[in-house]
């Protein structure tokens, strides 16, 4: 069994310079290779023998839509959508920052972070959801069940409309794309190449998907700006169905695994979520803005609203985590991980397997739109 510095290079989870030591050093490739291994599954067992999944997969095919049909004429002023989105989640640029890389910044300074937090935020969201496509293509061949074979397949569309229109909207509505975060790299890196098909679930739909869900949940609530507003809310739509998915298939497939099996997959999850949580560090703006990166995160890391936002992107993970079994099996050793990392208060939360059906409404939403 391993410990944290087996999991994720370091004892402390916490530990700024490990964490900030960890970069991108492949920031103008134009291709990325993986190594996988898996095999392609066929089943000559079409039997629809899992009603969960195939309630799933029918809300899928009623709830595709078209990147086409969102309002790309709206004109988006990226400063202004910066200075909102600031005001909306209490941020205070004239706060004490003596003694900071910040202390002479004004408002001209501070709109401009909020410009490339945009940039950066929007192309993490993109670069995860070519992980996912490629994630959810491996799903196809490798899982064992038709049901879930028929579903993945819709995903695999979901995926590639995502990264579709996060693409377009970096390209004409804001002011530039970001290199992949190292963290998320290595942890996509780590997903892609386990040859088992539900760790790949596990990786991608319950703890990516996961933390995605809840983060495209936060931005949709506090941005003003319309576009995005609609964009989030139909991606949003098909994530719920996603992390749905995950949580019906590992449900069943768990209780079928070891002890020595499961603690297996409680360390991923714990290393998932970990590597997903340094990521929102953003190193890479600090770099692009020129300002000392270890004093700028340390100062972001006391702002009273960064607990809160860090912890709420979990809130997704947590009661899923808690839906498989993974929280208190064996020992209990990922309850314990999740209550050092400060999240496991959301354990109660509804997990996604109840929840997908109240935020799946994106055709309801398009019926009741006006002509």
């Amino acid at each position: 069994m391993a410990d944290t510095a087996d999991l994720i290079g370091r004892s402390d989870v916490n530990d700024i310079e490990a964490i900030l030591a960890i970069t991108n050093q492949n920031v103008d490739e134009a291709e990325h290779t993986v190594c996988a291994e898996s095999e392609a599954i066929f089943t000559w067992n079409y039997d629809r023998s899992r009603p969960a999944l195939v309630k799933l997969y029918e809300k899928a095919k009623k709830s595709q839509w078209n990147a086409n049909d969102l309002p790309w004429e709206i004109e988006v002023d990226q400063e202004k959508v910066a200075e909102a989105n600031q005001n909306q989640n209490g941020f205070n640029r004239h706060g004490d920052y003596a003694d900071t890389p910040f202390e002479k910044w004004g408002d001209k300074e501070w709109i401009r972070f909020g410009v490339e937090s945009q940039n950066w935020t929007l192309s993490q969201f993109m670069h995860g959801e070519q992980g996912a496509l490629i994630c959810t293509a491996q799903i196809v061949e490798t899982v064992p069940w038709v049901d879930a074979k028929y579903y993945a397949a819709t995903q695999v569309m979901d995926e590639a409309r995502h990264v579709e229109v996060f693409a377009r909207y970096l390209d004409t509505k804001l002011s530039g794309h970001y290199p992949i975060n190292a963290h998320l790299k290595m942890l996509l890196d780590e997903i892609i190449a386990d040859s088992r098909w539900d760790m790949t679930y596990l990786g991608m739909q319950i703890m990516v998907e996961g933390l995605a869900l809840a983060a495209f949940g936060f931005l949709h609530q506090m941005t003003t700006e319309p576009l995005l507003k609609q964009l989030l809310r139909y991606v949003m739509s098909d994530e719920a169905r996603h992390v749905a998915f995950g949580v019906l298939s590992l449900q069943e497939y768990y209780q079928e695994l070891s002890g020595s099996e499961i603690r297996e997959r409680q360390e991923f999850a714990f290393e998932a979520a970990v590597r997903m949580r340094d990521r929102f560090l953003q190193q890479e703006t600090w770099e692009r803005l020129g300002v000392d990166v270890k004093e700028a995160v340390k100062v972001m890391l006391r702002a009273p609203e960064r607990p809160i936002f860090q912890s709420m992107l979990f809130s997704k993970i947590v009661p899923n985590c808690k839906k498989l079994g993974l929280l208190d099996a064996g020992d209990g050793w990922l309850r314990e991980r999740f209550t050092e990392l400060g999240v496991i208060q959301f354990e109660d939360w509804a997990d996604t397997g109840e929840e997908y059906a109240l935020l799946d409404e994106v055709a309801k939403d398009r019926a009741a739109a006006p002509a």
